[in-house]
């Protein structure tokens, strides 16, 4: 990622926010690219690349707690409607009217709330791996795992509990490569057994284990993504968590109109048949329901799907923007 292409802005609450800005070529549309958990703009090298030599704009952050952008370590800064709030003024400092935006992970939920409180300033909506998630003003921790356990016969988000303990971002940061291995194993199937359930993921960062990390992962991209985390700690990154299991998140949404559909713009989800977390069939359902307008792509990959498929999620995410962009011009 060329340092030369980022810029700084200072939102009105007063967040420092670092973003890769690239002005579109030939009357291309701009991409608006949220990383999600644990991650910043790096995330997207290879989107970035892709879609800057297609001459699409790009305006890609690293979201609150990362990188360049301001650390808070108060979960309340971390709602998703300020986040939102965020991210619009940053269209509105760049004069972006109208953008795609795609999301990962995190950057997945804020883009579902960015379709639920701000649809008009978006051309459509892109999914990698987490599906479209609606307002959840009664969010109960215990009640989803133990639904989760019943549906797939795990716990899913149990980690939750673990990053809302005061002791993890220390512990995480002192037995980083433990963590960072798990993170990014090649083995997506450790994520079910040593992540998922409650409690497994403390044991197995003390007990200091670690497992081979994916060739997707390269071991420069290796050495920058570690130099980014630990230069600016997990405490911040994990309030994007804390944020949720302490019922704040819940308030947030009480604001938040639940419609339907939820998204009546194109939608695109790509899925991921190896993520233990985000099962592509749960994703595909959820969405599906709430997105009428949806093209669905499923990989054979674990959750770094654009990581680890890189040129076939570009490809499949290129190919559904031209349908898009094209759309008005067939009708």
């Amino acid at each position: 990622m060329d340092p030369s292409l980022y810029k700084d802005f200072k939102t009105s609450r007063g967040f420092d926010y670092h973003y890769l800005a690239v002005e579109p070529q030939q009357d291309r549309p701009y991409l608006l690219l949220l990383h999600g958990f644990p991650s910043t703009s790096y995330d997207w090298r290879h989107q970035v690349a892709y879609f800057k030599d297609l001459g699409y704009g790009l305006i890609v952050p690293d979201m609150l707690g990362y990188g360049g952008t301001s650390i808070p370590t108060d979960p309340e800064v971390y709602r998703k409607s300020l986040i939102c709030k965020d991210i619009i003024e940053i269209l509105d400092k760049e004069d972006i009217k109208r953008c795609f935006v795609v999301g990962h992970d995190w950057g997945s939920i804020v883009t579902a709330r960015l379709a639920d409180l701000y649809e008009d300033r978006f051309i459509a909506f892109a999914f990698i791996g987490g599906g479209y998630t609606g307002p959840r003003p009664e969010f109960d921790l215990e009640q989803a795992l133990t639904l989760t356990k019943k549906i797939v016969g795990y716990e899913l988000i149990g980690y939750w509990k673990f990053f809302s303990e005061e002791d993890a971002p220390k512990l995480i940061e002192e037995n980083f490569e433990s963590f960072f291995s798990l993170v990014y194993a090649e083995d997506a199937s450790l994520w079910k057994t040593n992540l998922a359930p409650t409690g497994v993921l403390r044991a197995w960062i003390e007990s200091g284990k670690t497992a081979a990390i994916g060739p997707w992962v390269s071991e420069e991209e290796g050495r920058i993504r570690r130099k980014e985390l630990l230069e600016g700690g997990l405490a911040g990154p994990l309030c994007w968590y804390k944020v949720l299991t302490s019922g704040s998140s819940s308030d947030d949404d009480k604001g938040v109109a639940i419609r339907s559909p939820a998204i009546s713009k194109p939608v695109f989800l790509a899925t991921a048949n190896r993520d233990a977390i985000g099962i592509a069939k749960l994703q595909i359902h959820g969405t599906t329901q709430a997105c009428p307008n949806l093209t669905i792509r499923e990989f054979d990959a674990g959750h770094w799907l654009h990581l680890e498929k890189k040129d076939e999620v570009n490809q499949e995410l290129g190919a559904w923007l031209d349908t898009v962009i094209l759309a008005p011009a067939s009708s």
